[in-house]
């Protein structure tokens, strides 16, 4: 009987500890400058988390190396809830095969999946003046004309790079790629006309597209964009296979208790699914995803696999 209540008393004690995370502040470390989806994301959900949990969570933006920094910084840390990662897909399922000599973390094997937050298609844009009226037009330039189309991206290996690669590997072709240090100036060139096309992030041209400054040819969603509802997707367009999403999402260290685990899932989907945290993303141009850490685990293995396929076809190397 003794022993019985000493098991009650040690599981009531375990359930209190349990029950009282977080007992400090729990820093969400962003992999990126602040300003953008990823910031965006973080700093979302910190009011809503702060509010849940009656404990500060904040944000400490640890940007370089393609994230991977932010990334280690998470990876090293005590799993105990209270250092978490809100990172883009780029260090989870990019980096890692980009990077000469590695990362100093494995993804698929570091890390506590919580949740794919939030996700948003690029979309295959030209200057307004452009002679490419669809992606036929692209297709058949690259293949017709002895100067191939040239592509802007925000940097090797980032996302808007690695859908231009896809789909010129899906379509039998192959482009120019003219990397910029970032989404911003690849945009300004793309406007100015000193490149010819893009897969830029829907919320980062939707404006343009609105004002009429570029075309969108093609989204590399699954369906249409509510934001682009004239604009069909690359499957529509007759090119397979590019279903593309840039992504946000949140992981732990390895190791993190269950409990927490389950508390941390939560309330992360009740905050992205509060109506204006979704009304704020809808408008611009992301959906929420928020699945479980074991639909996460499998979507990071999809993913990991998929783009180590495209970055070793197209032989592709980091700046």
């Amino acid at each position: 009987m003794k022993k019985t209540f000493a098991a009650l008393a040690l599981g009531l004690a375990l359930t209190g500890q349990a029950l009282a995370w977080p007992t400090r502040p729990v820093t969400m470390i962003v992999p990126f400058p602040p300003g953008g989806s990823t910031d965006t994301l973080a700093r979302a959900l910190t009011p809503k988390l702060t509010e849940k949990f009656g404990q500060s969570f904040v944000v400490d933006n640890k940007p370089g190396a393609t994230g991977t920094i932010g990334a280690t910084a998470v990876k090293r840390a005590a799993p105990d809830g209270n250092t978490l990662l809100v990172t883009s897909l780029g260090p989870l399922v990019i980096a890692p095969h980009l990077i000469k000599g590695g990362v100093q973390y494995d993804p698929n094997k570091d890390f506590d999946f919580i949740t794919v937050a939030v996700q948003a298609p690029n979309v295959l844009v030209v200057p307004a003046n452009s002679p490419f009226k669809s992606v036929a037009d692209v297709i058949a330039a690259h293949k017709s004309t002895p100067d191939p189309v040239t592509f802007a991206s925000s940097g090797s290996g980032s996302s808007d790079h690695l859908t231009a690669e896809l789909f010129w590997q899906q379509t039998g072709t192959k482009g120019i790629h003219v990397p910029y240090k970032g989404g911003a100036p690849a945009i300004s060139d793309l406007l100015g006309g000193q490149v010819q096309a893009s897969f830029q992030n829907i919320n980062a041209i939707i404006e343009h597209v609105k004002s009429g400054k570029l075309r969108a040819l093609a989204i590399t969603s699954d369906k249409r964009s509510p934001l682009l509802p004239d604009v069909p997707t690359l499957a529509e367009a007759g090119v397979k296979g590019v279903d593309v999403y840039s992504w946000q999402a949140i992981v732990a260290p390895k190791g993190l208790p269950a409990d927490v685990k389950a508390q941390l899932h939560a309330a992360i989907i009740a905050a992205l699914n509060d109506p204006p945290v979704r009304q704020r993303f809808a408008s611009l141009g992301f959906e929420i995803v928020g699945n479980t850490p074991e639909q996460f685990a499998a979507f990071q293995q999809k993913e990991f696999a998929r783009w180590k396929k495209v970055i070793e076809t197209g032989k592709i190397t980091a700046d």
